[in-house]
């Protein structure tokens, strides 16, 4: 015979199930958005320690051509001053380029088209943030939804993260007008 309080664990595990699956109903990997070829997407996987989520990276359609995007579909960067691995975007400049980061548990996974490897560094803030080949990415905070592509060539050191890999080497602020992806 069970006890009362086995009972109650076993009803509050069961009602937690399936709130963890009417969350997650309608929202699996490749789900796109209006404004996105593609959109990443996060899903949670419960386990008796807790839960774990997974963002795919995938390729979305923006006004300058294909992009890496993130969570939500939104646009990705790369950030020229950048090197060694590490981030040189602190402080204030996380106020306008936000860095994409995971929480303890989660990760970053390649999607379809996104064929150079993801990673992560750790920031000085501690942090865990995403790299594409290596290169720390971030959000554009003005940019209002997925696909947009407003951080494009600004300084001549904020540039759409291409899905190929390809960096440009900056120069201008007007480097990254063209939505040609030719970067070396």
């Amino acid at each position: 015979m069970l006890g009362p309080r086995f009972r109650l664990l076993a009803a509050a595990l069961a009602a937690f199930g399936l709130a963890v699956a009417a969350c997650n109903a309608g929202t699996g990997a490749g789900t796109a958005s209006p404004s996105a070829s593609a959109s990443a997407s996060a899903s949670a996987s419960a386990s008796a320690g807790g839960s774990a989520s997974t963002y795919t990276l995938t390729v979305a359609q923006t006004p300058k051509g294909d992009a890496l995007a993130g969570e939500d579909g939104k646009t990705l960067y790369v950030f020229l001053k950048d090197s060694g691995g590490k981030s040189a975007c602190n402080a204030g400049c996380v106020d306008t380029w936000p860095p994409f980061t995971l929480d303890n548990g989660e990760t970053a996974v390649a999607g379809s088209g996104v064929s150079m490897t993801i990673g992560s560094i750790t920031r000085d803030d501690g942090k865990k943030q995403v790299t594409y080949d290596g290169r720390p990415l971030y959000y554009y905070g003005p940019d209002p939804k997925a696909g947009g592509a407003g951080g494009d060539g600004i300084g001549g050191v904020w540039f759409i993260a291409n899905p190929s890999g390809a960096v440009p080497s900056g120069s201008s602020p007007s480097a990254g007008a063209s939505s040609s992806y030719g970067y070396h």
